[in-house]
């Protein structure tokens, strides 16, 4: 596996990853997936976008195929919490795997890259959102050394029912 800077020939293999939890899952609220160009715009945004391919580290990989040939098992990135300027130091952090790409190791390579690279850039606190209930992605944020730091009870509603998230927090400096 190698955990790299996604590139643009990634951007159709991202997306895909974050359309099937669109879809069918509840890991993120959008419920109609965002075209093309809202990932352009994030790559070209100066916060991190990182993806994990499986085998070969060639760009523009199949989506999460689990082969060996360089395919995209997942992404992480990170974004900016607010807009006010005491919140500079703080990001919001995500991972998200390809349903084949889940439970081996892809999530924590993605993050223990992206932390790096935060703890880098100077940032303080890094922030994860989770939708409840999701007992991979507790054990995952708990592994890497995130500790919940709160609920909000059913701030959204998808497929049907209401949903709580989980505020993580780790300090990087």
């Amino acid at each position: 596996m190698v955990v790299r800077d996604a590139v643009e020939a990634d951007l159709p293999a991202v997306k895909a990853v974050y359309d099937a939890e669109v879809r069918g899952g509840t890991a993120t609220f959008d419920t109609t997936p965002p075209p093309l160009s809202a990932w352009r715009e994030r790559l070209a945004s100066p916060h991190h976008l990182l993806v994990a391919t499986d085998g070969a580290d060639g760009a523009g990989g199949s989506g999460g195929s689990g082969g060996s040939d360089g395919s995209v098992l997942g992404y992480a990135s990170s974004t900016g919490y607010r807009p006010r300027a005491a919140y500079d130091a703080t990001r919001e952090v995500s991972v998200y795997l390809a349903a084949d790409a889940r439970g081996r190791g892809v999530g924590r390579a993605l993050y223990d890259v992206l932390l790096g690279r935060l703890r880098d850039d100077g940032v303080h606190t890094v922030l994860a959102v989770v939708a409840l209930p999701n007992p991979a992605s507790d054990a995952l944020h708990r592994a890497v050394g995130f500790e919940e730091v709160g609920v909000l009870p059913e701030v959204g509603h998808k497929h049907g029912r209401w949903i709580d998230t989980a505020f993580y927090a780790l300090r990087l400096t």
